[in-house]
């Protein structure tokens, strides 16, 4: 009984701890797009980063991982070749498939942008303790593997959606899956 009772302190306190650094994650983000340049929208960066990680992508695909309809991202992908951020090119592989590819001047843009972002962290991050900072480096192989976890997520969100699945909307259900 009393193993019982320990280990749902445990499970309790770890769910408290996650709680906690969710919601410091989440007011960072805040502070990130509270504070970050205005020039295009959210979706419109997240995109150009998207295909800075990615390399080239089709407009379907990037659509889902945007979680915007295919129309909403073709209209945004037109202003961002009007901008010169983008481009479309066929896929060499299938001539009849136009991919979207980060233009010389996105990438440009994305460096700049992530540029701007550290900045403003550096500078609070300047007025940390020595330990602060010092526990903050620690956790950056922890924070870059959450970006890759919610990179590799929409991703193959994009590719369930190329396969034509009506589950590319839905969380993979680990009951369904061929291994389980």
């Amino acid at each position: 009984m009393a193993e019982r009772g320990a280990a749902g302190r445990e499970a309790a306190a770890g769910a408290g701890r996650r709680d906690a650094i969710g919601e410091a994650l989440y007011a960072l983000v805040t502070l990130a797009v509270r504070d970050g340049p205005r020039e295009i929208s959210l979706t419109a960066a997240s995109t150009l980063a998207m295909l800075d990680r990615t390399g080239a992508r089709r407009l379907t695909d990037l659509a889902v991982i945007e979680g915007v309809t295919q129309p909403s991202m073709s209209v945004l992908v037109t202003g961002l070749e009007q901008a010169g951020l983008a481009v479309r090119r066929r896929d060499p592989a299938d001539k009849r498939v136009v991919l979207v590819a980060l233009a010389a001047a996105g990438s440009e843009y994305i460096r700049a942008r992530r540029r701007a972002g550290a900045d403003t962290f550096a500078d609070l991050i300047d007025k940390l303790s020595d330990g602060e900072a010092a526990a903050l480096a620690a956790a950056v192989p922890a924070l870059s593997r959450l970006v890759d976890l919610d990179s590799d997520r929409r991703t193959a969100a994009a590719d369930r959606a190329d396969r034509g699945t009506l589950s590319a909307l839905l969380p993979p259900d680990p009951e369904r899956s061929p291994s389980g």
